[in-house]
């Protein structure tokens, strides 16, 4: 794909976006803004964002990341409840934010390499059977990392923003191919948030331990 075909396609994307796409978009993009700031905003924001995602990979036959945005709106609901879960004596906040030891990185590999070859026979069974337009290990890694991603994120682990960061790089591409020019520009914008939120709350891990 040349330059000028590239923007062509960008332009076209951009003119073709309904207004749910929209919605979706800038839902999204405001969730991940309050998650960076640990804001439980991020909870009933998302759940907008994910909601609308489903109907919108669904009919773009990303079906992996419509698995991933039925997945975001249970975890949602899961890290709202975690995330408000008070100390009965104190009426504090239970959950904080920390790092990931060795054993529970190794487990976050695993689940994410599990996710994958799930995903990936799954999609490649769709693609012959019902969705000739699917792109199976792309969507099945975007997909992988992001389920681990919102696990973690819901525990508020330091590492989820790493598993966004590589969510988010692989879905760039993904939903540009399929048409979908302004949720790819999300995506990068949700690259640059998450970079962001991982040195923001790299930043409170370091003042919470001093």
């Amino acid at each position: 794909m040349t330059y000028s075909q590239f923007i062509h396609q960008l332009i076209t994307g951009i003119q073709g976006t309904s207004a749910l796409e929209y919605i979706g978009t800038f839902t999204g993009i405001a969730s991940v803004w309050f998650s960076r700031k640990e804001n439980i905003l991020v909870y009933p924001v998302g759940l907008i964002s994910t909601i609308i995602y489903i109907y919108i990979s669904f009919k773009g036959s990303l079906l992996g990341e419509a698995s991933v945005n039925i997945y975001y709106t249970i975890m949602s609901v899961y890290g709202w409840m975690l995330w408000t879960k008070k100390d009965a004596i104190n009426n504090t906040t239970i959950l904080h934010i920390s790092s990931s030891n060795k054993k529970e990185w190794i487990q976050q590999i695993l689940f994410f390499v599990i996710c994958y070859i799930i995903l990936f026979g799954c999609l490649t069974w769709l693609k012959k059977s019902f969705a000739p337009d699917a792109i199976p290990w792309a969507d099945a890694f975007a997909s992988a990392a992001a389920y681990t991603g919102m696990w973690l994120m819901a525990k508020k682990k330091l590492e989820n923003w790493w598993w966004w960061i590589l969510t988010n790089t692989a879905s760039i591409p993904l939903y540009f191919i399929k048409g979908y020019a302004f949720t790819s520009i999300q995506f990068l914008v949700f690259l640059v948030m998450a970079i962001a939120g991982l040195i923001e709350w790299r930043r409170r891990i370091m003042n919470i331990e001093c």
